[in-house]
């Protein structure tokens, strides 16, 4: 419905006011890749209306910082080595991000671990993406345990933050056939590729409305998602990214 057809039961000739953009905050340590994929969706209207208003690293010298800057979004500095714990670096992280009164944080490579008073201040509103399809290979060093299990299929997932390291509910994965000859590093370059895929769309489902926290999971349309969310098959990530499935589909022949 558009506002020159919007109509009122209780109110005519009225058109309703456009909502203020949604406010974004993203939390980095490192280059920043999947920051540019959301900076990049930005710029084509396709954050559902929200914009990054401030990107924080715990790293003073991450490349992410200069993306933000060059993109004329607030960069903010606060290396965690200069506190004492954990506990007085995420109190003052938490002051830093409610001083730009953000509707949803992003984590984009912030490579700490949250403490249960951080992720209960902003449950609900809290997004990170993990390189595996979860609950499988929580943790570090995915793509090489998933090599070494010799698994056919690995991916990448965005989730909503819990205290559970990488146990919230997932909300989008995006799936990758592995080949033969795929190394860790080859892995991680594929598998990134779909990062910055999913993770813009599953940012624009949140700031639409459409992507919700509950206690029974994440709620699509109001419609509880399964265990692993909704998932983008190989073949349909693939064509998505203009890869060359030939390679693929001659293997699966062959098989």
């Amino acid at each position: 419905m558009t506002n020159t057809d919007y109509q009122s039961d209780t109110i005519k000739d009225v058109t309703p006011e456009p909502l203020g953009a949604r406010r974004i905050v993203v939390l980095i340590s490192g280059s920043g890749s999947n920051l540019q994929a959301l900076i990049d969706a930005q710029s084509h209207d396709r954050l559902g209306g929200g914009e990054i208003v401030a990107v924080i690293s715990n790293v003073a010298d991450a490349y992410g910082l200069k993306r933000a800057h060059e993109a004329g979004i607030e960069a903010v500095a606060l290396p965690h080595r200069e506190y004492d714990s954990r506990e007085a670096y995420d109190g003052a992280l938490i002051k830093v991000i409610e001083r730009h009164e953000p509707d949803l944080i992003v984590l984009a490579g912030f490579m700490r671990i949250l403490t249960p008073r951080f992720v209960q201040r902003f449950l609900g509103r809290m997004l990170n993406i993990h390189p595996s399809l979860l609950p499988d290979y929580q943790g570090l060093n995915t793509h090489a345990r998933a090599l070494a299990d010799g698994v056919a299929s690995h991916g990448c997932s965005v989730h909503f933050v819990t205290e559970e390291l990488d146990g919230g509910p997932v909300v989008l994965q995006a799936e990758l056939l592995l080949n033969a000859d795929d190394t860790a590093e080859t892995l991680q370059e594929k598998v990134r590729s779909r990062e910055h895929l999913i993770y813009p769309i599953a940012v624009q489902w949140f700031m639409e409305g459409r992507l919700q926290f509950s206690a029974e999971g994440a709620k699509m349309d109001g419609h509880l998602l399964p265990e692993h969310g909704m998932r983008l098959s190989h073949a349909d990530a693939a064509e998505e990214l203009d890869e060359d499935l030939d390679e693929k589909l001659d293997e699966e022949s062959q098989g």
